[in-house]
């Protein structure tokens, strides 16, 4: 008889830690790879998933046994796991905190992986039998007698009973439980419906690759307005089969309602969504269809990118180049470039799609490893907007808005137009300012100063959250010459509510959009078609369709000309040219004013003539010449202590054990902020021709300092491929 052979399985818990741990796998259980299992941790359980099945046990260790698993089944299937340990050696963050980023909360705390059922209800009784008294027993008798088969609790509450109505009926045995009514199918009516598309639309969808040839990268280069989700739904209503799961990447949250409405449209019930807003059970619904192979057409934001598919057949990424895409804190990875190595696990295409794409898609487009695919035209009758540079050098401002900028908001309300003034800044003002002594309020924790908000009458600081109560008077010497300095979307509000006492004012910014349905509500009042002035930040940069808005005013286009950040002016003309395009949509021609005091400068001279692609072969030329992304490989070590001499000295540290490797180090350095928070930051810049010998390198540094017993307070982080070098 053969000695019996103990079962190991290796084990990742949702924990910052860079290892895995070792248990005995008891005879009774079978576990695969992604599987959720519970385990002890400490005093404590804990639920793990499974990397590895029969181990070689560690020796001289007695290993605890795993005491159950959660599902037969695994929670991350191969592919989704493969391209999740990909993520995790790309990006250098710990396999088991990257493996927990694609289950919904509920599954990482434990939660069994099957939604809670809901109760349905049918009339079973003769309500004659209620004693008299009973009068809303009777009226839910006769409401659910009137429903087709049966009805939800949730769908008799909101018809105005109440559970505890429902319950007395039970109990007396008038209404009685029913089966839950099967999903309802696609209508044919809506299975039928095509997007119409113009010649140049159709002439862009034949060049994207058919999801049948397997894997390929495109990168469609579509001008605003010139209709790339309607050729997104034409080539999914024309490619995807029945039983097919395709991902739609948007940036924003805020993005989601417009989009989600035109694609149910064509696709029905196939549609779902996944972002932050959405609540546990509503995730975890979403994500058992994602991983069952339900048909769904998901439309989500990053993260969306690292649910467990099983039949995805299309990948689409909607503004491409926007920032959102790259996660800024923890995991720290790319949804777009995340996507194309999903689609590449998957053998199925994927489609990039900007009016602005980034530095790093065009190189790759230009280089051939994608397709590129040009839509140059505006849907329907429309045409580009005009845009005018206006210098406003010596002129006075009101709110930020020079007298040619208000006078041609006039006009256009008065032909009963829509205007949207862009201010790159919430708040009444940037800082408030004692013009006797000079006195600005810095925020106590951060080296910054604290934004102006005079509705909340609150100081604030936007990196930090600290808050602090306004003051009409200076804090250092009581004078009362404390006056806002600069201009917020509150400030720019306040002035065009003066100016145009009779036309609303609707602003949209982070503080003005948090509680949940307010961004549906004010596109709702801005669809409408009405008179009306739109203020806001970047959010209203990003594919909102305002068909009644002819006039874009930009407040002020300087801020990115001479940013210590080698990304900036990218970012300065992508955000310039997009909220440009939400101008002149519809059949009314648009016009583009950007306020400038720097109206020579040649980069803003080229995005006057309306033409990204110039602009963005320029930029390469530069980042060329200068050897930076994307023709150098970038990574960022950041630290942050109790004071700045450690978190230099820890830079110190890595940079002389970088040096000896042939990677190009900068730094260190402390950070443009360098205070946030009370904590100290500082940054080490690696850059290398070849990817593979930085992340190997990367590898070997992060292995060191996991060994290392650093002070509790020092944190440290490596950020590959960063947007942000400051």
């Amino acid at each position: 008889m053969e000695p019996h052979v103990p079962r190991t399985a290796r084990i990742a818990l949702n924990r910052p830690i860079r290892r895995l741990f070792d248990y005995l796998v008891p005879d009774h259980i079978t576990l695969q790879q992604g599987q959720r299992v519970t385990v002890p941790f400490g005093r404590q359980s804990a639920t793990g998933l499974v990397v590895e099945t029969d181990a070689p046990p560690p020796e001289g260790i007695t290993l605890k046994p795993v005491r159950s698993a959660c599902e037969e089944w695994p929670a991350l299937p191969t592919e989704t796991f493969k391209l999740l340990s990909w993520a995790s050696d790309y990006y250098q963050h710990p396999l088991g905190e990257c493996l927990f980023t694609a289950l919904p909360p509920a599954l990482r705390r434990g939660r069994p992986a099957a939604e809670k059922q809901e109760a349905y209800w049918q009339a079973f009784g003769d309500p004659a039998s209620l004693p008299g008294n009973a009068k809303r027993q009777k009226e839910l008798m006769a409401w659910l007698q009137q429903q087709c088969g049966s009805a939800s609790s949730k769908q008799i509450v909101r018809a105005g009973f109440t559970q505890s109505q429902i319950r007395s009926l039970h109990l007396k045995g008038l209404i009685c439980e029913a089966p839950q009514p099967s999903p309802a199918g696609v209508p044919e009516e809506v299975r039928s419906r095509i997007p119409k598309l113009s010649q140049a639309q159709l002439d862009a969808a034949v060049q994207l690759p058919a999801p049948e040839n397997g894997f390929a990268a495109s990168l469609l280069f579509g001008i605003t307005g010139s209709g790339k989700t309607e050729l997104y739904l034409y080539y999914l209503k024309h490619y995807l089969g029945d039983r097919d799961q395709a991902l739609v990447l948007v940036p924003e949250i805020n993005l989601t309602p417009q989009t989600v409405a035109r694609f149910q449209h064509y696709f029905g019930s196939r549609i779902a969504v996944w972002h932050s807003a959405l609540n546990d059970g509503e995730r975890l619904s979403t994500w058992l269809k994602i991983r069952n192979g339900e048909p769904v057409i998901l439309i989500g934001t990053r993260s969306a990118v690292l649910l467990p598919f099983t039949g995805l057949r299309t990948i689409v990424v909607d503004e491409e180049h926007d920032s959102s895409y790259k996660q800024g804190e923890g995991f720290r990875y790319s949804g777009r470039d995340t996507a194309v190595y999903r689609a590449h696990l998957n053998n199925c295409p994927v489609i990039l799609g900007s009016a602005t794409p980034s530095m790093e898609s065009y190189h790759n487009a230009l280089t051939g490893k994608y397709s590129l695919v040009k839509l140059e035209e505006r849907a329907g009758n429309a045409n580009p907007p005009h845009i005018k540079l206006l210098d406003i050098r010596s002129r006075p401002l009101e709110g930020g808005l020079s007298r040619p900028a208000l006078q041609a908001i006039e006009k256009r309300l008065q032909e009963g137009q829509q205007a949207l003034v862009f201010v790159n800044r919430r708040g009444f003002a940037p800082a408030m300012m004692c013009f006797d002594c000079g006195h600005m309020v810095e925020c106590p924790r951060c080296d910054t100063r604290l934004t102006y908000h005079r509705r909340d009458r609150a100081m604030r600081c936007h990196h930090c959250d600290f808050q602090a109560a306004a003051t009409d008077h200076c804090p250092k010497c009581n004078s009362d010459a404390f006056k806002p300095v600069g201009q917020g979307t509150e400030r720019t509000e306040d002035i065009l509510t003066t100016q145009f006492p009779d036309t609303p004012v609707v602003r949209v910014d982070r503080d003005s959009t948090q509680r949940k349905g307010s961004i549906q509500s004010i596109l709702k009042k801005v669809n409408s078609g009405r008179p009306c002035i739109l203020v806001g930040t970047q959010m209203l940069a990003k594919g909102h369709d305002f068909p009644n808005v002819t006039l874009v005013v930009v407040v002020n286009a300087d801020g990115g000309l001479f940013s210590v950040d080698f990304r900036a002016p990218e970012q300065l003309i992508q955000t310039l040219l997009q909220v440009s395009g939400r101008a002149g949509r519809g059949e009314k021609a648009g016009e583009v004013l950007i306020q400038t005091c720097h109206s020579d400068h040649p980069l803003l001279g080229t995005l006057a003539q309306g033409n990204y692609l110039p602009i963005a072969s320029q930029l390469l030329a530069e980042r060329e010449s200068s050897l930076l992304p994307p023709y150098r490989t970038m990574a960022i070590f950041r630290v942050e202590a109790s004071t700045m001499e450690m978190s230099l000295n820890l830079l110190d540290d890595i940079k002389l054990k970088a040096v000896h490797s042939n990677i190009e180090t900068w730094g260190p350095l402390p950070a443009i902020i360098a205070r946030r928070a009370d904590r100290h930051r500082a940054q080490l810049v690696l850059v290398s021709k070849s990817r593979t010998r930085l992340n190997r390198q990367l590898a070997s540094l992060c292995e060191g300092l996991d060994l290392m017993k650093l002070p509790r307070d020092i944190r440290w982080a490596i950020d590959v491929d960063p947007l942000e070098t400051g």
